[in-house]
């Protein structure tokens, strides 16, 4: 029989500013701790909120074997630590951060109204067992959120703007907020080809449904009967991808303890689709290639889904991508999104327009549409090798105005 153990540790402060003024400070830490126990054939897990006398919860978790949680698999070795902290702040320093926060945007941007958050987030997620598994993974993030209003504007915001990083730095957040609001009084007009640049991480969700390997071999994903076919533009390759370079607060090793070698799975290959994602249980049902792709589920046996999927950048700067066009940039989007054939639409209440690095003006309302055929194949410019605009990586995609 064997034993594991997994703690996940989260440790949140927040500050909330409304009104460009502070409003309160909150803190948090949690601990979620899963003794499990394996005997071949079924597994017994016991879920703790907190910390609790680790032969008490063995037991409890070999108590639960009589559940009958299915569970044939032999758990993993190996070890490693990895920490990605850049930056651990106190109470008083993650304040002093806010309190320099709310006098540059009253200074600096007298003619808004700002309501959001400074957060410092840290995790730390470890997983053992009686193998010698003995792996951790540590990361953190100072986040900045605020909805913005024109004195002047009717709505009830006019947009969102969202920075996150690993170690506060004030020039980055201050040059953001500048490119957006410097502008967004100058009314533009809609540019006749409508490209698209925006973090891609929201245009993503019908590959982490259409490469689930269970909906791929059960004919319900559109990807199902397309392995080894060509489908998406020849610059399109997607991978799930850990590593250090592209890691943020997702640990390197899945629910099962699996890690995959360079941190990092391709999925879809200069639009050639190669596989879907599985955990040991799907693998093993639908006879795919295992992925190393399991949730951890703190009071259950994994299940599939852990994909943290990176589109491969171009070796071009986002200007030099656009060459000479010009972009919109979408800030407040909402009322929309694909449906079950992969057809993308959804109204843009706030976009803007840009040069691929500098804001322009402010453009009128529009809808946006595609298919994610379209999005990823034709319509794929590609990723930039820079981060401009969002201070993270950027797409651009050509779309139809629609109704």
């Amino acid at each position: 029989m064997y034993r594991e153990k997994i703690v996940l540790e989260t440790t949140k402060r927040v500050v909330q500013i409304e009104e460009n003024r502070l409003k309160r400070f909150g803190k948090e830490t949690v601990t979620d701790t899963s003794y499990r126990v394996y005997d071949g054939t079924y597994a017994g897990i016991q879920y703790v909120q907190g910390r609790s006398d680790e032969e008490q919860g063995y037991q409890k978790a070999e108590d639960n074997l009589r559940l009958k949680r299915p569970y044939k698999f032999t758990p993993e070795t190996g070890s490693r630590h990895r920490d990605k902290t850049e930056a651990v702040y106190t109470d008083g320093e993650l304040m002093d951060i806010a309190r320099e926060i709310v006098g540059y945007l009253s200074e600096r941007h007298p003619d808004y109204m700002f309501l959001g958050e400074v957060t410092c987030s840290r995790a730390v997620k470890s997983m053992n067992n009686s193998l010698g598994l003995d792996y951790s993974d540590t990361d953190g993030n100072t986040a900045t959120s605020f909805y913005f209003k024109h004195k002047d504007s009717k709505d009830m915001v006019d947009g969102i703007i969202e920075l996150s990083q690993r170690k506060f730095e004030m020039k980055k957040f201050t040059d953001m907020m500048e490119n957006f609001l410097d502008h967004f009084t100058d009314k533009v007009e809609l540019p006749e080809e409508l490209i698209i640049q925006q973090q891609y991480y929201g245009m993503l969700g019908k590959f982490y449904e259409s490469l689930d390997a269970e909906k791929m071999a059960l004919g319900t994903s559109l990807l199902s009967g397309k392995t080894g076919q060509k489908v998406f533009s020849d610059r399109f390759t997607l991978a799930h991808d850990v590593s250090d370079k592209y890691c943020w607060c997702t640990s390197f090793f899945d629910g099962e303890g699996v890690t995959l070698p360079g941190d990092r799975r391709v999925y879809i290959e200069n639009g050639v689709i190669l596989s879907g994602y599985a955990d040991k249980y799907t693998a093993d049902k639908y006879g795919v290639p295992h992925t190393g792709s399991a949730v951890t589920n703190m009071s259950d046996i994994p299940s599939n889904g852990q994909v943290n999927f990176q589109i491969d950048r171009s070796d071009k700067t986002i200007k030099e991508l656009l060459g000479g066009r010009l972009s919109v940039v979408p800030i407040l989007a909402s009322g929309g999104g694909f449906n079950d054939r992969g057809e993308y639409v959804t109204p843009v209440q706030t976009a803007l327009l840009c040069d691929g690095e500098r804001i322009i003006g402010r453009l009128p309302e529009f809808t946006m549409r595609s298919d994610v055929f379209h999005m990823f194949g034709d319509g794929f410019i590609g990723v930039g090798s820079d981060d401009p605009v969002f201070n993270d990586k950027t797409i651009l995609m050509k779309m139809s105005y629609g109704k």
